[in-house]
């Protein structure tokens, strides 16, 4: 079996990337963008970094901006209709996942229409056309969504998150411009920094992983662990570092899958609207530790992209134990929560547990599970 790549067409990198956007605009024949960028973005101002780069050139576009932080199947729903309604032929994505989420989900029923009940997209649904172009321009480092393959929804009724995956949903440009990102609040940051540390992390150690993938998975550890501090601190370098660290775990775990820290954390957010990086920070350093008996000699690496020393002397056992410690450090001094104890309600557990074993990144953890294993991981964390 072949191992897959895909990455965007055309990526930009780097402070001022958005003054980009106008050239790869017109040399495509664009003519009207649909831009998605959820409430807060445009109360801040931080859309408006975007739309006045379109305005100085010209531009035309609109603004949808019904975009819960965990996207719901209504948003999509609506945004599928304002799309039509506005005689756009492209999409801007601007912000965290959420919107690049809510972005692919409604490009792709736009060209796929059979697929119009937004639950028919979960797993690897058989759309036979690309979605609309995206230009995907995140304004947090966390979720690489502007260069993966998935997207995940909120199904409010039945208080669950799916996963969709799809190589037709890829935006063709991402830019990711660090100006952006410089407006998060410190605990966003943190969160979704530790979001893009769990997708190295699971990426690295998933079932599928291979060379190619690891080598992006460790530069992206190694980044993330030197400028995640850097960047909560609000310093030039550090929001540098993690826009491109994360954007280099993107590029891994889309082709590769992740693990139950996801599984698990999706199921968080759904029952309890837990914003996703915070709970991937929770879980991460728990289920490393479950699932190192089941990853060779791997946590070796990950300890020595965590700025360990001494890695080479360590008995497995203990470059395991640094490996996790080191994360769990990382976590504490960004400001995450160490358990679930204000999260999770004892009668939830089952569900939850259900839920996450049920999701379609479990698969790919490198131990496998249960139902009643992961209900376990839960509980100690309460």
């Amino acid at each position: 079996m072949a191992n897959r790549i895909v990455l965007n067409e055309t990526s930009y990198h780097g402070a001022g990337a958005i003054r980009e956007i106008p050239a790869e605009v017109k040399v495509r024949g664009f003519q009207k963008a649909f831009v998605c960028s959820d409430p807060d973005l445009l109360k801040f101002g931080v859309t408006k970094k975007v739309t006045d780069v379109l305005d100085e050139a010209g531009l035309v576009y609109e603004i949808y901006s019904n975009i819960k932080p965990n996207p719901t199947i209504e948003n999509v729903q609506t945004g599928v209709a304002a799309f039509k309604a506005s005689g756009a032929d492209y999409i801007i994505a601007i912000g965290g996942g959420s919107s690049m989420d809510t972005a692919k989900a409604v490009g792709i029923i736009i060209n796929n229409p059979e697929f119009a009940d937004v639950r028919s997209l979960e797993g690897v649904a058989p759309t036979k056309k690309p979605c609309v172009p995206i230009i995907a321009v995140p304004t947090t480092a966390g979720t690489a969504a502007e260069v993966t393959i998935n997207y995940v929804i909120t199904d409010v009724e039945k208080k669950r998150k799916f996963v969709c995956v799809d190589t037709h949903d890829i935006p063709i440009i991402a830019v990711i411009d660090s100006d952006m990102m410089s407006t998060m609040p410190k605990g966003l940051t943190a969160a979704t920094g530790m979001d893009a540390l769990t997708h190295a992390i699971e990426g690295y150690i998933t079932k599928a992983a291979w060379e190619m993938t690891d080598m992006f998975h460790l530069k992206a550890i190694e980044i993330i662990a030197k400028s995640l501090r850097g960047a909560v601190a609000n310093t030039k370098e550090g929001r540098e570092g993690m826009a491109l660290g994360q954007y280099i775990a993107g590029m891994g775990f889309s082709n590769v899958g992740l693990g139950i820290v996801h599984s698990m954390a999706h199921a968080l957010g759904a029952v309890y609207d837990t914003p996703h990086g915070v709970a991937n920070a929770i879980l991460l350093p728990s289920i490393m530790a479950y699932n190192a008996p089941c990853t060779g000699e791997k946590y070796r690496e990950i300890a020595r992209a965590m700025g360990v020393e001494g890695v080479d002397e360590m008995t497995q056992e203990e470059y395991r134990k640094a490996a996790v410690d080191a994360v769990q450090q990382l976590s504490v001094d960004v400001g995450i929560p160490k358990d679930l104890k204000e999260i999770v309600k004892e009668e939830d557990v089952q569900f939850l547990a259900e839920s996450a074993y049920a999701d379609a990144c479990r698969p790919g953890n490198p131990r496998d599970t249960s139902v009643e294993e992961i209900a376990a991981l839960y509980r100690a964390l309460m």
